[in-house]
């Protein structure tokens, strides 16, 4: 309220003399459900658990979701044995998938599994491989995208490559060739925000499916990138064994690469 009426147009100039008063709410009280959502464990010991996410789940709460995700499915499936460096919104969330992102994920019970992972990401000593289908026919077999990502300057809800942007570096390799797609598998030195979708976005080969970053429409009707986190390798941090996990990839995957497989074969 300015002078006892509410102010409607944010380009008002205060002016001098002018009483402002402002009601603050009283902050909601935040609890997370523990929801039985049946999840993929790939491994678990009492300090950590690696997980295979489906496509479609949210890995944490965010505004407005608070519901349905891997959170909430890991607070059940673990009753509170998770650790809680991020606070009750993701707790025991190391490292995070996009939505549409299937695949594997590292999760911490303890505090002290939590930290050292954590170390172990910035340093780049767990490695990551993805596997994704690209619009468009690489013609390198191989290559790195070497360009650094930050917000986007425009759509603020988006990354891109800009100048003044965090180091960003992802390895490709090309696994099979189709008419108007390329079968890649992808390791990333860093881990920014849709890295994978933004640098192949950036050299002309956009994720099917990326209507984000890609083409709104596709032939297959797919909703979302088709990406998956396939295997994960990091030495356990509190027992020191190398570790290394995979997950086949999911059906609609296989189904897609099969019809262009036999696309190929006419």
């Amino acid at each position: 309220m300015v002078n006892q009426r509410q102010v409607l147009k944010p380009a008002y100039k205060v002016k001098s003399g002018d009483i402002i008063k402002v009601v603050i709410p009283e902050p909601k009280q935040l609890s997370l459900v523990a929801q039985d959502i049946d999840i993929e464990v790939v491994y678990e010991d009492e300090h950590l658990a690696v997980i295979n996410k489906p496509r479609g789940m949210v890995v944490h709460p965010g505004a407005g979701n608070f519901e349905n995700t891997l959170v909430n499915a890991l607070l059940h499936k673990f009753s509170g044995r998770l650790s809680s460096i991020n606070g009750v919104i993701r707790p025991g969330i190391v490292h995070r998938l996009d939505k549409d992102t299937s695949g594997l994920l590292v999760v911490a019970k303890t505090n002290e599994a939590h930290i050292k992972l954590s170390e172990a990401l910035k340093s780049h000593q767990i490695k990551r491989i993805y596997y994704a289908l690209c619009e468009g026919v690489l013609k390198e077999d191989s290559g790195v995208v070497d360009a650094p990502i930050g917000r986007h300057p425009v759509n603020r809800l988006k990354m891109a490559v800009v100048p003044n942007g965090k180091e960003a570096v992802t390895y490709f390799e090309v696994l099979e060739r189709f008419d108007k797609y390329s079968f890649v598998k992808l390791r990333l030195k860093t881990g920014r925000t849709h890295q994978i979708r933004v640098h192949m976005s950036y050299i002309g080969y956009p994720l099917l499916g990326d209507s984000t970053y890609g083409r709104a429409k596709n032939e297959f009707g797919v909703q979302g990138q088709v990406l998956h986190a396939g295997e994960i390798e990091f030495v356990h941090p509190i027992t020191l064994k190398a570790l290394h996990f995979s997950a086949d990839l999911p059906e609609y995957f296989v189904e897609i690469l099969n019809m262009l497989r036999n696309r190929n074969n006419k």
